[in-house]
């Protein structure tokens, strides 16, 4: 393997935590035994890439996120034997494992924090950022506005008031401070020698913005240059995997020339392909075309419909965004600070299968890479009871056993609780009963995964948009030298006659990749189609198999 192997352009990615994937202890908590031994499931499920959120010690308050120790293991979920031999297994089964890098903010019980907060002398004391009287609270640049109205919080030790953007347990590190950068490379380093593949960068944006008088750069994006440069260096065939939610206009930035990261979240396709299902129309996808950024060389959208976070709507006007809300999240529990969404997909469209399998179908159809969410092959639910994001991160549901089989433990030991109650229950929805029934969607899921990966025009290929005259359904070709995949879906209740025209389907045999049926366009690069209601179609044009 090469190290600038563009491995990411056909990954399949699966975001889990270890705490609620599955517990081997018995003790309540998800671990990295647990993981390990649920490896043969996400193979059989085609991911060959998983994104770990934190493991790390923590503060436990938000989720992992609240880091103490960047180089150590939380001892709830194992050892660093557990972990090699995790990521051991991991590559024997063609896996590549990503972890999160959390570093524009750490736990303030860190002990860097610590030291900081205790003497203006010590060498940590500039790690973070800090104010004696700030009059401005900054409220624009509050991540969640219902925890706090400033950016700034009084520390009575410090007898000084430090900067945070998240909650106020999370004092912000100063990444105008050379000593943080180089710690933070040291950090890449130390994962990237045990054999990790990369890093999903936390809050990309945030480590190069100005923090109050604090972190202003001649050159802000050299600092993730620096990042992309080490990772290349210390990583074979290392990537960066950035969050960065920014304005359309600031988006292309975060990739540079191709220097930066590697992979961007494309939160504008997800809030665009759920008004497009909002809607039942196909604009809102074409119009994403005119809104996202060309791409440098060796660079990649990674796409989702969830992750651990709300669904951000944050890009969509203000109409656009209550026609989403009205769709699949009409009252305020189901909302998020205004601009998101707190809910698993199935429950989003009503646990519709039909409509899901369009969803993913139009995901895993979009140029770049896929993301799933843990549990979304299934069709798992949200609890609503749980605050802010938490909803969508309940423990995985492996059968109808006890504690849905993620755990041996007493219910009121788990690390978080199981979806018990409704049409989600662990007792409905399961690995194993959709494994034992072969319309399920967990395996449609697996051909699709199988269908997306033989399908290298998608990772890499260019895109046209086919003609259609009617406004709920999207078509388009995509090639990558002599292969051609075309894609038709209806995003509408209701079906749907359709004729695709395209001059290189004239006389072709087309492959339809789902049903393995052929049909064969006339000689005008006709052929016509009749879509179910949400119904879909990918042809693989002139041949079965993609050109070598």
């Amino acid at each position: 393997m090469e190290a600038n192997d563009i491995w990411y352009d056909n990954a399949v990615a699966y975001q889990l935590d270890v705490a609620t994937f599955h517990d081997a202890n018995g003790d309540g908590v998800g671990d990295l035994r647990g993981l390990t031994a649920r490896l043969d499931y996400l193979r059989q499920l085609g991911i060959n890439c998983l994104w770990l959120m934190p493991f790390h010690p923590t503060g436990d308050r938000d989720d992992g996120y609240d880091v103490t120790d960047y180089y150590g293991i939380d001892p709830r979920l194992g050892s660093f034997g557990d972990f090699t031999e995790m990521l051991d297994e991991a590559r024997a089964r063609g896996m590549r494992v990503l972890m999160d890098l959390v570093v524009n903010h750490t736990s303030d019980q860190h002990p860097w924090f610590q030291a900081a907060r205790r003497s203006r002398d010590s060498p940590y004391r500039d790690y973070y950022v800090w104010a004696t009287d700030p009059q401005d609270p900054q409220r624009d640049q509050v991540v969640f506005p219902d925890h706090a109205d400033s950016v700034w919080t009084y520390d009575a030790v410090a007898q000084q008031h430090y900067f945070h953007r998240f909650y106020d347990f999370e004092p912000a590190l100063n990444h105008g401070n050379p000593a943080v950068r180089e710690e933070v490379r040291r950090i890449m380093g130390f994962w990237l020698s045990l054999g990790v593949s990369g890093f999903r960068v936390d809050a990309a944006p945030f480590l190069i913005w100005p923090k109050g008088p604090a972190q202003h750069f001649d050159d802000p994006h050299e600092v993730l240059r620096e990042l992309r440069r080490h990772a290349a260096r210390y990583g074979l065939g290392a990537a960066l995997l950035g969050e960065a939610n920014v304005a359309p206009a600031q988006l292309g930035g975060f990739f540079g020339r191709g220097d930066e990261m590697n992979q961007l979240f494309n939160f504008l396709g997800a809030e665009r392909l759920f008004l497009a299902l909002a809607r039942e129309q196909a604009a809102p996808l074409h119009d994403l075309q005119a809104r996202l950024p060309p791409l440098p060389p060796a660079t990649q959208w990674l796409n989702f419909l969830r992750h651990h976070d709300e669904l951000s709507l944050q890009w969509l006007d203000e109409d656009e965004r209550q026609a989403v809300f009205q769709a699949f999240g009409p009252t305020p529990d189901m909302q998020a600070y205004g601009r998101g969404l707190r809910r698993r997909l199935a429950p989003m469209l009503d646990g519709d299968p039909d409509r899901i399998r369009l969803a993913f179908s139009l995901l895993f159809s979009r140029c770049g890479s896929p993301l799933l969410f843990y549990g979304d092959e299934i069709g798992m639910g949200e609890n609503l009871a749980l605050p802010g994001r938490y909803p969508v991160r309940t423990p995985m549901q492996w059968s109808d056993d006890a504690n849905g089989g993620f755990s041996s433990a007493a219910p009121q030991a788990l690390y978080r609780d199981v979806v018990r109650d409704g049409a989600f229950a662990f007792a409905k929805v399961n690995v194993v009963q959709q494994w034992q029934t072969p319309n399920s969607q967990l395996n449609w899921m697996q051909q699709l995964i199988a269908i997306r990966r033989a399908c290298p025009e998608l990772g890499q290929g260019g895109h046209a948009w086919l003609d259609s005259d009617d406004p709920a359904v999207l078509a388009e070709t995509i090639h990558l030298g002599q292969g051609r995949i075309v894609c038709v879906h209806n995003l509408a209740r209701m079906p749907r006659q359709f004729t695709l025209r395209h001059p290189a389907l004239c006389g072709q045999p087309c492959y339809e990749l789902f049903t393995r049926t052929i049909r064969h366009a006339d000689t005008d690069g006709r052929l016509t189609l009749s879509l179910a209601p949400y119904g879909y179609h990918w042809f693989r044009v002139g041949g079965l198999f993609a050109p070598a």
